[in-house]
């Protein structure tokens, strides 16, 4: 009879942590999820504001920071991108940012509003 109630008490502590734990593990999963597309954001970044920089187009810039952040879904987009000013004179500092809105897998919160941005010497 003693047993019975000891596997009652299991399954009830069991009930009242198994929330806790898959909330737990959920939240990990989205903070590295985060964390993943801010470095993907701060690289494109990074590669669109050197294409810029050295090569003053702002097409292959686009270009470039999109092939940088092929991981991201939904992917990037023009509209995301932003060149501040749209041509590099030599000396001039340039910016490049890209806006990003992340979903969430589990739909608790969310979405989050990200940015990256490069800002770098115009001229190479």
């Amino acid at each position: 009879m003693r047993k019975g109630r000891e596997h009652g008490a299991a399954a009830v502590e069991f009930a009242l942590l198994a929330p806790v734990l898959i909330t737990l593990v959920l939240g990990i999963t989205e903070f590295g999820r985060a964390y993943n597309a801010q470095i993907t954001l701060s690289s494109a970044a990074r590669e669109g504001v050197r294409v810029m920089a050295i090569g003053n187009n702002s097409t292959a810039a686009l270009t470039a920071a999109k092939n940088a952040a092929v991981g991201l879904q939904p992917a990037l987009a023009d509209g995301d991108i932003t060149i501040s000013p749209a041509t590099c004179t030599s000396g001039a500092q340039v910016t490049f940012t890209i806006t990003y809105t992340l979903s969430t897998m589990t739909r608790i919160a969310g979405p989050f509003p990200m940015e990256g941005k490069g800002v770098m010497l115009c001229g190479g």
